[in-house]
């Protein structure tokens, strides 16, 4: 079990608290992405089109991202950067 109750609120996170909680979600679904369900260590297969001027500059530069609701505000677990990109521009999530 990890040091976190998941899930939690995501912007009553600091950075590396961001980080701690990712690092314990890419654990706890063993190290699959929770939106494709490929291992979180290997590119994602790339289905759709994403329009990265959408997204701000340095969105790539962590190629496992921690996803949370926008509505809730809570934590849903990590995912691929990509997949991230694809919930936000077709899913609104």
């Amino acid at each position: 079990m990890g040091k976190y109750n998941l899930p939690v609120a995501y912007h009553d996170l600091e950075w590396w608290e961001r980080r701690e909680v990712r690092e314990q979600y890419v654990s706890e679904q063993s190290q699959l992405c929770m939106f494709c369900g490929v291992d979180l260590y290997t590119r994602p297969k790339q289905t759709r089109r994403i329009n990265w001027k959408l997204f701000p500059p340095n969105f790539l530069k962590h190629p496992i991202h921690l996803q949370h609701c926008h509505k809730t505000g809570l934590t849903e677990g990590a995912v691929h950067a990509y997949c991230n990109a694809v919930m936000w521009q077709y899913y609104g999530r």
